[in-house]
Formats: structure tokens, C-alpha cells, sequence
């Protein structure tokens, strides 16, 4: 099995505090540390004068006070989401009633594919299905203000509604959860899609872009070949589930101690969507078939 990429876990959150990251970019970072945020979720706050906040955060008037006092009085030109996770979505409403700026993103949170019938979202707790956002982006769409242009990149795969912001001019792209520095991005059907997340990683490795600032985690230099890692680290992955299937391993929980033999069992659950994903891929790719069943319920054997 690949060792990965080298994870980045040095990181000094200080919740509640504007913590600056690069030039005219400040950093606030939210105290819903978890399994699956680490230290919390990243907001990001670009520009001196007129403002972009970037993933303002989850529903925590503790964290909103701390954006507002970054904010310091000054104008803000839009709000941005990579994508409609509550831990990143969740406060926006309440930002926006602070400052009156426009809430900017995909699209409202969607699966990648359809439910199964009788199938169940492991994941569908996590998702803000309530925000809308009062303008769409596209693939190449761009926000500016005096200072900044932000151009959203399509980057579907951790969720089908995800964008990540590259910083005209500046070499910066704010990842969202995509690319993290300290772990692997979840990649969980049916609101995640292997197959859209690693052809994403190939539009960020032909993209210019070497700094990236994620959701949750300390600011990733050279990132393209940490991608590069992340790319061979998933089709070992893909290689060591194509070998417990053909050694009649055909069911998700028979393959998640194999695949994962040192995991949490906590960790267990994403594990199997993780699994689920390549399998999904691996299907339509047509080296696996499937016997139909219900998501992680399905059995599987080589194709």
C-alpha cells in the first residue's frame, strides 16, 4: 500500500482570533474541532478595503462575533461557499444580515447521484439543505473587488456542489475540503463521486496555483505534488480493493478491516463509504460488477 501523502498536522488553530495567512488574507478558524474538521473550520477573509469572506463557518455566535470584529466595519462584496456543508455553510444567513453582502456558491447542496430505492444517505445530516445562494457560479465565473478577483474552479467530488477559489494573480486557491494538508478529502456516495473527484485533482494539477488555503488545516505549499500523492495514494487504494475483491472479499464490511486494517473503529463508517466510492467507480469503469444491492449493502465481484 502507497504510504500517501506526507500530512501536515502542525497547526495552531487559535479559535476565536484573525490569524494572517499571506498578504491581505486573514484566517479565522471556528471551534467545532471533530474527527472529520480537525481543529475546526477554516474561514478565510481576502482584501483590505472592500472584503470576500470565503466559507464563513458553521451555526456558532462565537465564531460570527470573531468574523465580525476581522471584519472590522468594513464592506463586504461577497460571501463565498465551496460547497453546503452545515460546518461551512451554517452562519452565512447571519453574516449576511451583519454586512448585506451577497452569498455566492455552486448551487444548493446536491447528491452526485441518485438514491437507490430504499437507499439511505449515511451523510445527509452534515448537508445544508436549507442555503440557496443569491448568485450562482460557474466553472470560470469571477467576483472582484479593488484588490482582488476570485475565480471559482469547479471541483466536484467531496460533494457535487464544490468549487474551489483561486486568487487572480496571487498563486493561492482556497481548496475548500478538495485538498487538505493534514488528511485525504471524504469521499462518501451517494454525495460524493470518485470518479469527479480524481478528475478534479487533474484540473487542479494543469491550474497554476501553488498555495493552497483549505477548509480545515494549516496552508498547503507546493501543492502540486502533494496532489500528485493524493493521486497515487488513491489508485493504490483502488489496487488493493481489486485484489480483496478477486480474493472473494465481495461485501463493504468484509473489505474495511482488510482495506483498513489499523483504523479507529470509530472510523469505520467512513471508511466503508470510502470503499464504496472506488467500488462505484470501478463498476461504471466496468473491472468490478456489481450484484445491485443498495449501496453498502451491494456485493461485488471482479468484472
Amino acid at each position: 500500500m502507497s504510504e500517501g501523502p506526507r500530512f501536515i498536522r502542525d497547526f495552531d488553530p487559535q479559535h476565536g482570533h484573525a490569524v494572517r495567512v499571506a498578504e491581505d488574507i486573514i484566517r479565522v478558524t471556528a471551534a467545532n474541532p471533530g474527527p472529520f474538521t480537525f481543529h475546526g473550520t477554516n474561514s478565510y477573509i481576502v482584501g483590505t478595503g472592500e472584503l470576500a469572506v470565503i466559507d464563513p463557518g458553521p451555526d456558532d455566535p462565537a465564531h460570527l462575533a470573531a468574523l465580525v470584529r476581522a471584519i472590522a466595519g468594513r464592506p463586504v462584496r461577497a460571501i463565498l461557499l465551496t460547497h453546503a456543508h452545515k460546518d461551512h455553510s451554517m452562519v452565512a444567513k447571519a453574516l449576511q444580515q451583519q454586512t448585506g453582502a451577497a452569498t455566492y456558491a455552486e448551487g444548493p447542496h446536491r447528491a452526485a447521484r441518485a438514491l437507490a430505492l430504499g437507499e439511505i444517505n449515511p451523510l445527509d445530516a452534515s448537508a445544508d439543505h436549507e442555503f440557496r445562494p443569491d448568485i450562482i457560479l460557474g466553472d470560470g465565473s469571477r467576483v472582484a473587488a479593488e484588490g482582488w478577483t476570485i475565480e471559482a474552479v469547479a471541483t466536484p467530488g467531496h460533494t457535487a456542489n464544490h468549487l474551489a477559489f483561486a486568487l487572480a494573480g496571487r498563486g493561492i486557491l482556497f481548496s475548500g475540503d478538495h485538498v487538505m494538508a493534514w488528511s485525504t478529502s471524504i469521499v462518501a456516495p451517494p454525495d460524493g463521486s470518485m470518479a469527479d473527484y480524481m478528475a478534479s485533482l487533474d484540473r487542479l494539477l494543469a491550474r497554476p496555483e501553488s498555495l493552497y488555503l483549505s477548509g480545515h488545516g494549516p496552508a498547503l505549499p507546493e501543492a502540486a505534488a502533494y496532489i500528485a500523492d493524493l493521486k497515487a495514494h488513491r489508485r493504490a487504494r483502488e489496487a488493493e480493493i481489486l485484489k480483496a475483491v478477486a480474493a472473494g472479499l465481495a461485501t463493504i464490511p468484509d473489505l474495511v478491516p482488510r482495506i483498513y486494517p489499523t483504523l479507529a473503529p470509530q472510523l469505520h463508517p467512513a471508511a466503508a463509504l470510502s470503499i464504496l466510492a472506488h467500488l462505484e467507480d470501478l463498476v461504471a469503469r466496468g473491472s468490478v460488477v456489481g450484484d445491485g444491492g443498495v449501496g453498502l449493502g451491494g456485493r461485488f465481484e471482479m468484472g
